[in-house]
């Protein structure tokens, strides 16, 4: 008989980020093919009947490569398994989501897609940075950090204004920096990288777009971190604001914006 397979979208990693649907397939699951940043710490719990395969990439190591996560995923489906494929934030946001459905279905495997709550969302918030705010940016742009952008690219998304986040962005910092920089955007934009959203030991950087890289090599900043570009990092709760005090902040700069 043969399987079939879910993609979950897990979240930031926490795992009370987790959606019903996804804990309802984990649960089913007799097979479960996790990333390194997906809420793993607990899967003998939410997969208790299932066998934990660690596909996890890391920094300049794929212990595993995507053409081998995908033939797992086919090999445990034909045999008849209930195949979950784990992984971080959502599966179509820069997470090779797409490629495994295409393999998949190249077989005649069914799958299924449950989304999970993005990381180029979730962490700017969980850091107290909104992306969007009326009056200072009615729009955000997802990219990629992983290879550097060209100048095409480059001299659209300092065109576009509004907010940049950047997924996995730290090793591309200097060059997004330099050529935001180069395309006209301001040295004084404000940046902010925030590391390790959602887990205990979260930290946010803040700098400016002329001196973010410098910043961001004294405090030793490192992945995973996600990247926010735009004037939406001033209003960056603090953890010691209340809520007048936001409010007052946010309504002083709007009106500084506008």
């Amino acid at each position: 008989m043969r399987g079939r397979v879910t993609l979950v979208g897990g979240g930031p990693g926490r795992e009370d980020l987790l959606t019903l649907a996804a804990l309802r397939a984990l649960g089913e699951a007799d097979v479960v093919l996790y990333d390194r940043l997906s809420p793993h710490a607990r899967l003998h719990h939410l997969a208790p009947n299932a066998e934990l395969v660690d596909v996890g990439k890391r920094p300049g190591h794929h212990a595993v490569p995507q053409s081998d996560i995908e033939a797992l995923l086919v090999e445990h489906a034909l045999a008849g398994r209930h195949v979950v494929r784990l992984k971080g934030g959502d599966p179509y946001v820069l997470g090779r989501g797409s490629e495994e459905v295409i393999a998949c279905h190249a077989v005649g495997v069914p799958v299924e897609v449950i989304p999970g709550v993005t990381s180029a969302v979730a962490v700017p918030g969980a850091a107290g940075i909104p992306l969007t705010h009326r009056g200072v940016s009615h729009l955000f742009t997802v990219v990629s950090g992983h290879a550097p952008l060209t100048e095409t690219e480059l001299g659209h998304l300092a065109g576009l204004g509004g907010t940049v986040v950047v997924l996995m962005g730290v090793n591309s910092l200097p060059s997004l920096t330099a050529g935001l920089a180069r395309h006209g955007m301001s040295a004084e934009m404000p940046v902010a990288i925030i590391e390790r959203g959602f887990h205990s030991d979260q930290r946010t950087t803040i700098g400016e777009l002329g001196d973010i890289v410098l910043t961001a090599g004294r405090a030793r900043v490192a992945s995973p971190a996600v990247v926010v570009v735009g004037e939406v990092v001033r209003l960056a709760f603090d953890g010691d604001a209340n809520a007048a005090e936001l409010m007052q902040r946010a309504a002083a700069f709007t009106a500084v914006a506008t």
